[in-house]
C-alpha cells in the first residue's frame, strides 16, 4: 500500500504595501515596451507571493478589448527598492478568446472534404480492423468456431476493413441521418424501403438494417437508407382516385 503525503493547503499571502504602492514603477515598465495610448488605468493588484505584487492595466491596444496589462514587481527581504519581474498582457474576464484548439483531424465534418483534399487514417483508428487474405494464418484460414480472429472478415485485397466499431460508427450516423426512420420525410411517407420494390439489398452484417435505393425519383436515389426510411415515391404508394 502507498502512503500519500497531504498536501498543506496554500497559505494566504498578504499584499506587501511597498510593492503596492509602486505604481508608477509598473506605469513606468509598461512605457518602455508599449506606447502610451495603449495604456488605460490601474485596475488593482494581486499578491503573488511575500514581497511580490503585480499591477494590472487596462489594455487600450486595438483588437484587445477586455484585456490587461500585467506588471509584477518585487522586492527584497528588509530592502525598500522595488524592481520590475516582468510585464505580460493577460485575459481579463471581459476578454475575448480563440475558442480551444482541436487538432485538425477532430475538425473535419462529413461534407468538408473537396477536390484534391487528403483525409490519411491512423494506423490505430479504431474503425478499421486488418483485412484478412483467408490464408494468413491457420486462425483466418480455418472454419473451426473460436479461431478466426474476432471481427473477421476476408479483405480480398484490402489492407483493412471495417471493424466492428467502425459498422457501428456507420449505422448510427446513418440510422440519425436524413435517410433514418425520424427524419421528417420518413415519418410521412406512405411505406417504409423494407416494403419497397426500389429497395436494392446490401449483404454483411448492415444488411438487416439497411439497403440502397435505386428509384431516381426518390431523394435517396443512390444513397444507403434504413429499411425504416421511407418516402413519397414508394413502389406500392397508390395514386389518389378521383372522388365521384
Amino acid at each position: 500500500m502507498t502512503d500519500t503525503v497531504p498536501t498543506r493547503p496554500r497559505r494566504a499571502v498578504a499584499v506587501d504595501a511597498v510593492c503596492r504602492d509602486a505604481v508608477d514603477l509598473a506605469r513606468q515598465a509598461l512605457a518602455s515596451v508599449v506606447p502610451d495610448d495603449h495604456v488605460g488605468e490601474h485596475v488593482g493588484v494581486v499578491a503573488e507571493d511575500d514581497r511580490v505584487v503585480t499591477h494590472r492595466f487596462t489594455c487600450l491596444a486595438p483588437g484587445y478589448r477586455g484585456w490587461e496589462w500585467a506588471v509584477s514587481v518585487a522586492r527584497a527581504p528588509r530592502s525598500r527598492t522595488v524592481t520590475v519581474d516582468e510585464v505580460v498582457l493577460l485575459p481579463g474576464p471581459e476578454a475575448l478568446l480563440a475558442p480551444p484548439w482541436v487538432p485538425w483531424s477532430e475538425r473535419v465534418a462529413p461534407g468538408d472534404l473537396g477536390v484534391g483534399d487528403v483525409l490519411p487514417t491512423t494506423d490505430d483508428d479504431p474503425r478499421l480492423a486488418p483485412g484478412w487474405s483467408g490464408l494468413d494464418d491457420l486462425a483466418a484460414a480455418s472454419d473451426e468456431p473460436g479461431l478466426r480472429p474476432a471481427g473477421w472478415e476476408l479483405g480480398i485485397g484490402r489492407r483493412r476493413v471495417l471493424s466492428p466499431e467502425g459498422r457501428d460508427d456507420a449505422a448510427q450516423r446513418w440510422h440519425t441521418g436524413d435517410t433514418g426512420p425520424q427524419s421528417p420525410m420518413a415519418r410521412s411517407a406512405p411505406g417504409n424501403c423494407g416494403t419497397c420494390g426500389f429497395l436494392l439489398p446490401i449483404g454483411g452484417p448492415t444488411g438487416s438494417a439497411f439497403g440502397v435505393c435505386a428509384n431516381g425519383m426518390s431523394p435517396a436515389d443512390g444513397r444507403v437508407v434504413s429499411l425504416q426510411y421511407g418516402c413519397g415515391a414508394h413502389s406500392e404508394a397508390a395514386a389518389e382516385r378521383p372522388r365521384a
